[in-house]
């Protein structure tokens, strides 16, 4: 069973720093495409970044590019979303998902792709 845990969320002041953490278990890590998601209070869930397992290959969209940094640690089957300069509008709930073939290199980021999720963590950026 896919199970995907997500952590280090909190509240931050404009300007900070977060990492947040998604430790992956129950598949073949490096099989695996994952990407982080956010849902801003009262919009529909958006896709922040990617990161394929097997090749390296990521993608960000346009919100936070420059800002945030998607990575993974195979020994710890665990990726990271690095946020740097936060803004108020950033503030959200993140969830990490995993699938094992999305094309997203040729297709963008989208929800619909993903077939298992994470619970997510509340990230808060006050201004």
């Amino acid at each position: 069973e896919v199970q995907l845990v997500e952590s280090g969320g909190g509240l931050v002041q404009a300007g900070g720093s977060l990492r947040l953490s998604c430790a992956a278990s129950g598949f073949r890590f490096d099989d695996y495409t994952i990407a982080w998601f956010r849902q801003r209070p009262g919009k529909d869930r958006e896709g922040v970044a990617c990161i394929s397992l097997s090749g390296g290959a990521t993608l960000y969209t346009d919100p936070v590019k420059g800002r945030f940094t998607i990575s993974s640690d195979s020994a710890k089957k665990t990726v990271y979303l690095q946020m740097t300069n936060l803004k108020p509008e950033d503030t959200a709930v993140y969830y990490c998902a995993a699938d094992p073939i999305v094309p997203f290199l040729d297709f963008g980021l989208t929800e619909a792709d993903f077939g298992s999720w994470g619970q997510g963590t509340q990230v808060t950026v006050s201004s």
